[in-house]
């Protein structure tokens, strides 16, 4: 508790380190307004656009409709990337089968794939659930599958020993045991999946933080790219936040086996 403690100090004192230099960086004129515009211009223009609108919505507007692609997309990622993970995991035909393509296509970055989401799906919402959705299921698959294969062996052998039955080894060992990895591999997927955010609305968007940070940049709004990049930010940390949080409740024997 007191490490948690002294890290908590350490990372909100480095938070209000790096906020002075920016304060520091904008007085002084160490760069532009245009470039670099001073945290006050930020907040003001982030009550602006929550007031009066950006880019055809106000902020809540962009932000729920940016978290609804996210949720959508980790609903998809996390139901179809854990079971088929642990299948990977405990069938070698379904490892041999299925790790190919996957590695394929985690290999690619989003934007190179783009292309093909608008042709075979449209300029919909469909192109960017999926796309999202990729990015998000690749590494909970991956990290699944990493957790079945961590289980120690003589575990298993002592279950089976006892009379376990494969159902009850799989319930009561292996997926426990995997829990961590899986949700080590959700945090990832989030990751990629926020960083996919602004790609996947360039599809033809209408509203979300990604299609409110683009448009500013076609204007050379600077404050209203920060304002976007910061609100990015806050979804990264209440996510993770979020996950750490469910981590300690459902597999607080974390690093204790």
């Amino acid at each position: 508790m007191k490490k948690t403690h002294g890290t908590a100090v350490i990372s909100f004192a480095t938070l209000i380190g790096l906020l002075a230099l920016w304060i520091i960086a904008t007085k002084y004129h160490f760069a532009s307004a245009l470039f670099l515009p001073s945290p006050s211009d930020v907040a003001v223009q982030a009550v602006a656009v929550a007031s009066d609108g950006y880019a055809n919505g106000t902020l809540l507007d962009h932000i729920l409709a940016s978290l609804g692609r996210i949720g959508v997309a980790l609903a998809f990622g996390i139901g179809l990337g854990i079971p088929v993970g642990l299948l990977m995991g405990l069938n070698r035909w379904a490892k041999g089968i299925l790790g190919v393509p996957i590695d394929i296509y985690w290999g690619l970055p989003p934007l190179a794939y783009l292309p093909l989401m608008i042709i075979w799906l449209g300029i919909g919402e469909a192109s960017k659930i999926v796309l999202l959705s990729l990015a998000a299921f690749a590494p909970i698959c991956f990290a699944a599958q990493a957790g079945v294969r961590s289980v120690p062996q003589e575990r298993i052998n002592a279950a089976r020993s006892l009379g376990a039955t494969s159902y009850q080894v799989f319930t009561s060992i292996i997926f426990p045991s995997a829990l961590p990895e899986i949700f080590t591999g959700v945090r990832i997927a989030i990751g990629a999946t926020l960083s996919t955010l602004v790609a996947a609305e360039l599809i033809a968007a209408q509203s979300g933080v990604g299609y409110m940070i683009m448009s500013a940049a076609n204007f050379l709004a600077t404050d209203v790219v920060f304002v976007g990049l910061i609100v990015i930010a806050i979804f990264a940390f209440a996510f993770a936040t979020g996950m750490r949080f469910l981590e300690n409740r459902i597999a607080p024997w974390k690093g204790k086996l």
